[in-house]
């Protein structure tokens, strides 16, 4: 008699498998026909190169292969990509198409590694090489496409100080929290829109001024699709250059949507296992879960971070964004957190700490 339940929670078990597998094939149906219909209209398969960075014994490479509609040879919108000036609708980063499992191949200081891309066609791998500090060039090559290249920054041993930070609400005024107009900045709003958040530019330029030998990471729960827009708008405020480590949105190999949180957590885990010896400046805001979640890595990691700041949002923004989050009771950490609405705030606690 007890057998039954026993029966019917595997069938309930079964029953979501075959769901998830159901949904998975969808997925990958819908893509299949994304990517003969951009072939119809002759969208160019394409490799794009993000920054990455290392140590003297390994390289994190990021890239991504899709298929793209490029601009007419000669045109005034292809003279603008080729000079990093293009002003582009939001919608436009989503209308690449990814080419999943295709093979990359990767070399960088004289290694070369082959790789495959994920289903969302984008390829985060470790190469396993002997580089000194500094910037270096990886050259990703995908069949069909023409080679490109990445800048690695290779983090010196001797380098005890890097730079986290978040980017919407952050180092970029968007309120992103807010439904609809989440997908208003996302899908409509014109790049060159974007506000960088006052003071916050000139903070991360003092502190590499500082540190000049600190590598920047921006951590951020934003998809794939939007680091070209994010990479330019980074460079278009003057914030310091960092690797952009961003997510996608949907289905993975185990879950029916990502977890932006957990896409934090695990890169976060991942830095302090990379660079034991290294200590963060960790930034986020007040308006979604960076507070939870430096607090968790500080609670794990107490002698890996430096500080940590948190940017308020202001009255208005906190109530378009549903509130802000539970700051809690950092008197007894060990680690000292700084809030401040502006970056001459964060940069006054910074300097009140010897850091800055």
């Amino acid at each position: 008699m007890e057998l039954a339940p026993q029966h019917s929670h595997q069938q309930r078990l079964v029953t979501g498998t075959k769901v998830f597998r159901l949904a998975h094939w969808v997925s990958d149906s819908f893509n299949g026909l994304r990517l003969k219909t951009a072939r119809r209209w002759r969208f160019a398969p394409q490799t794009i190169a993000y920054q990455g960075y290392g140590s003297t014994s390994w390289a994190r490479v990021l890239g991504r292969v899709v298929l793209t509609s490029k601009p007419t040879p000669g045109s005034a919108a292809e003279r603008a990509a080729r000079n990093g000036t293009q002003n582009v609708r939001g919608w436009r980063a989503f209308t690449s198409v990814p080419i999943q499992y295709t093979e990359v191949e990767v070399e960088i200081g004289g290694v070369t590694a082959r790789v495959h891309a994920d289903r969302g066609g984008l390829v985060d791998t470790v190469v396993q090489v002997s580089l000194a500090p500094g910037w270096h060039t990886a050259v990703l090559r995908a069949e069909g496409t023409e080679p490109v290249e990445a800048r690695i920054f290779v983090i010196s041993p001797d380098t005890r100080l890097g730079i986290v930070s978040d980017i919407d609400d952050t180092i970029m005024v968007t309120a992103l929290p807010r439904p609809f107009l989440a997908l208003w900045n996302t899908f409509v709003l014109n790049e060159r829109a974007r506000m960088a958040t006052p003071g916050m530019a000139v903070l991360m330029d003092r502190l590499k001024v500082e540190y000049p030998d600190a590598p920047v990471i921006y951590l951020s729960t934003g998809p794939w699709n939007a680091a070209p827009t994010l990479a330019r708008f980074i460079a278009r405020n003057l914030y310091p250059s960092g690797a952009l480590l961003l997510t996608d949105w949907g289905l993975t190999h185990d879950r029916w949507f990502r977890s932006g949180q957990e896409h934090k957590r695990r890169n976060l885990d991942l830095l302090a296992e990379e660079f034991p010896n290294m200590r963060w400046l960790l930034f986020g805001d007040n308006g979604q879960h960076d507070e939870e979640i430096y607090s968790g890595f500080a609670q794990e990691h107490p002698d890996q971070v430096a500080a940590i700041g948190i940017r308020q949002l202001s009255v208005s923004e906190a109530v378009l964004a549903g509130g802000h989050s539970d700051t809690g009771d950092h008197s007894e950490s060990s680690v000292p957190w700084i809030h401040s609405p502006d970056g001459a705030g964060l940069a006054k606690g910074l300097q009140d700490l010897n850091l800055l």
